[in-house]
């Protein structure tokens, strides 16, 4: 039962870090919306030139950008693997800008809870 809480605490933990991040920062707001733009396009092309339905499309450009690459899909035209080498150098950069925003907001959620954050920025702003 313990590794279940820890999970869901965790998943608590990194959703109030993205809504925090979203609140607070504008440019994350811009990466969020970069990535659903990247993924999207990634979506509408391969599902285009490879002739793959929706799913099957979306499916294979999610892995791309977190670099996981699962295999069961394979490209067939020379247009789409070209393609794909652009998207992942493009898509890959934005994820992990949006990984990097989500850990800092969590690391900075967890100083301002034990006591850390806030007081020091609030003295140095003085």
């Amino acid at each position: 039962m313990q590794p279940i809480i820890e999970f869901f605490t965790t998943l608590v933990r990194l959703f109030k870090a993205i809504v925090g991040a979203w609140r607070r920062d504008p440019q994350f707001r811009t990466l969020v919306g970069l990535v659903f733009f990247t993924l999207l396009s990634g979506t509408i092309f391969y599902s285009l030139e490879e002739g793959w339905s929706i799913v099957d499309a979306f499916y294979f450009s999610v892995p791309r950008l977190t670099t996981v690459g699962l295999g069961d899909l394979s490209l067939t035209t020379t247009l789409g693997k070209l393609f794909t080498v652009i998207y992942i150098f493009a898509g890959l950069s934005l994820v992990l800008g949006f990984i990097e925003t989500v850990a800092k907001e969590t690391f900075r959620s967890r100083t301002r809870g034990q006591g850390g954050g806030e007081g020091h920025e609030g003295a140095s702003g003085s």
